[in-house]
């Protein structure tokens, strides 16, 4: 139903999953709509259901064909967003398995992993401390996968990466000093080719830098913010809406973000260069500061174990949090100048808002939705037990879990395959 109207595997459709802890089991479903869209389409077109080998055949090019990603990084989720729902280790384990499969089965155009530093700049992380942290939870990634047999070429290209750009100068050099580590890192490190060599990463404008205050401001800094991840390269980019301060966001508020994007992208001409910071002094400045300070902390995070073992001694939570409260302090006090918030207020005072558009789902959409996964239980009555037995079996055998997630999607919900997981995969507990 979500996706109808789509063609998941048309070339210029790709599809981003902003989801982490269910992430295995959502994308099984995803890949298994892709499939079945293809096959239905190969019923209309030949008037007859396909043979096995028919069957394979378009699953196969589906697999090879399908563009996307899913973010599934549970590492930040740990750090900065909290919204884990499995033990780590289990968690980590999946990632890997989903990965494998990717490799068993040809999926070259989706990225397996979206390693997000979005996340941890907006629980307070400044610019430096995402991009240190954000850096340092790939190469666990890396380190992982490769401790599971996979080769590096395998793999490397289906991870991709995600930052936030503020207001702070570092920011302006995210990309650039991303892309030089890791591909110092990938060559001499690890030895990997040269596309393992490429990161590619999304970027999206600051949720955090946008203020109830002056609203209309917002557009200002989402401008600026995407003026520079344009300048650097960025390979895709989220630029926000003005109103998400204070609501969710309007048709008409969506459309001026957009309009953000296609304005620079367009109509400003020095975008249309593909490098038009390259040579600056202080582009080149930042650019060496920066790394050296990102270098700096993975010493800090090595010190205490590597990212695991900081994870377990809660220091780079405790991190952000310091740099978070730092933020707010200077805000307060009026140190950190935010116009129309701290600084240039309005004399007229901010207007009050009668009626905010709010996008939430009727009544009769929730009590639809609930319809509609009580008759799914209800079809699937006789065969989801011996789905959920043969799921956990995988588990404790320690087989690849998304391998038989592929199957179960088909006949267990989202809801009995998290409780199923649970029971031998452990639930996520934080670290105090």
């Amino acid at each position: 139903m979500l996706y109808s109207g789509f063609d998941l595997t048309a070339p210029n459709t790709s599809v981003s999953m902003t989801i982490n802890g269910p992430a295995p089991t959502i994308l099984a479903m995803f890949m298994n709509t892709a499939i079945d869209q293809n096959l239905a389409k190969f019923r209309e077109d030949n008037g007859r259901e396909p043979t096995e080998d028919e069957a394979a055949k378009t699953r196969e090019w589906v697999l090879e064909n399908v563009r996307g990603t899913v973010q599934a990084d549970i590492l930040k989720e740990d750090q900065g967003q909290n919204t884990c729902i499995f033990s780590t280790e289990f968690s980590l384990k999946v990632m890997g398995d989903i990965q494998e499969w990717f490799v068993h089965h040809g999926v070259r155009n989706f990225y397996s992993v979206s390693i997000s530093g979005y996340h941890i700049a907006e629980a307070g992380a400044n610019p430096l401390s995402q991009l240190a942290f954000t850096l340092a939870n790939g190469f666990t990634y890396v380190e992982a996968y490769l401790a599971r047999g996979m080769h590096i070429d395998d793999f490397a290209p289906n991870l991709s990466f995600f930052f936030s750009n503020g207001m702070d100068p570092e920011y302006t050099v995210l990309g650039r000093v991303a892309r030089r580590i890791w591909a110092v890192a990938m060559r001499e490190r690890y030895g990997a080719n040269e596309r393992s060599q490429k990161l590619k990463y999304h970027c999206q404008t600051s949720g955090r830098s946008l203020h109830a205050q002056e609203i209309a401001f917002n557009d200002i800094r989402t401008t600026l913010q995407a003026l520079i991840a344009t300048y650097d390269n960025a390979n895709s980019l989220h630029t926000n809406a003005y109103d998400e301060a204070i609501t969710t966001p309007t048709e008409e508020s969506v459309r001026r973000a957009m309009a953000i994007q296609l304005v620079i992208n367009r109509e400003w001409g020095l975008a249309k260069n593909e490098n038009p910071n390259q040579g600056s002094f202080i582009i080149e400045e930042l650019t060496e500061l920066v790394e050296e300070a990102v270098l700096k902390e993975f010493e800090a995070i090595s010190e205490r174990g590597g990212v695991l073992g900081a994870m377990e001694l809660g220091y780079q939570r405790g991190k952000i949090q310091e740099e978070s409260l730092h933020y707010e302090h200077l805000k307060h006090t009026g140190e950190y100048p935010i116009i129309g918030v701290n600084t240039f207020r309005n004399p007229e005072g901010d207007p009050v808002h009668d009626v905010l558009e709010l996008a939430r789902s009727t009544e009769e959409e929730k009590q639809g939705q609930l319809k509609r996964l009580a008759d799914f239980h209800q079809r699937h009555a006789k065969e989801a037990p011996a789905m959920l037995e043969r799921l956990k079996h995988a588990v404790i055998a320690n087989e690849n879990v998304f391998a038989v997630l592929m199957d179960a999607v088909r006949c267990c919900s989202l809801g009995q395959i998290t409780t199923a997981l649970f029971e031998v995969g452990g639930q996520y507990r934080r670290s105090m």
